[in-house]
């Protein structure tokens, strides 16, 4: 099962070719590919037309959804972002912390081009795609 990021599904949507989109390509045909609410918010946001909107959430409907909040998330992502700032990391946006959080808690790969994924790959485990 793989959860994708929003850095992928923007350059996706956008027809932007990069390693990550090539392999969302193939992956769509053969995996379970998954999103969740939060990661639906920061895509559809995005859409300057009701058209490219509408077009994506009917995209959107077709895959696996997660829900990735609650409470026991929310503290888990906390601490997680308490750890890498111990560290001298700082994560900068704390939705990206908590989509890592529910992939490392569920065992749930990540598909990202984000750079602030990769300290967590490194401290806390975070299975990433590439």
């Amino acid at each position: 099962m793989i959860l994708v990021d929003s850095s992928v599904w923007i350059d996706y949507f956008n027809g932007r070719k990069n390693l990550q989109t090539d392999f969302l390509h193939e992956a769509l045909g053969q995996e379970i590919v998954c999103t969740g609410d939060l990661i639906m918010t920061e895509v559809l946001q995005g859409f300057n037309s009701d058209k490219s909107f509408s077009d994506a959430l009917s995209f959107f409907e077709d895959l696996h959804f997660f829900s990735l909040g609650g409470k026991e998330l929310a503290v888990a992502s906390a601490q997680n972002f308490r750890f890498l700032r111990k560290k001298g990391i700082t994560i900068r946006k704390t939705i990206d912390v908590v989509i890592a959080t529910f992939c490392i808690k569920n065992e749930v790969f990540l598909l990202h081009s984000d750079k602030d994924f990769d300290p967590i790959v490194i401290h806390l485990g975070l299975k990433s795609v590439i």
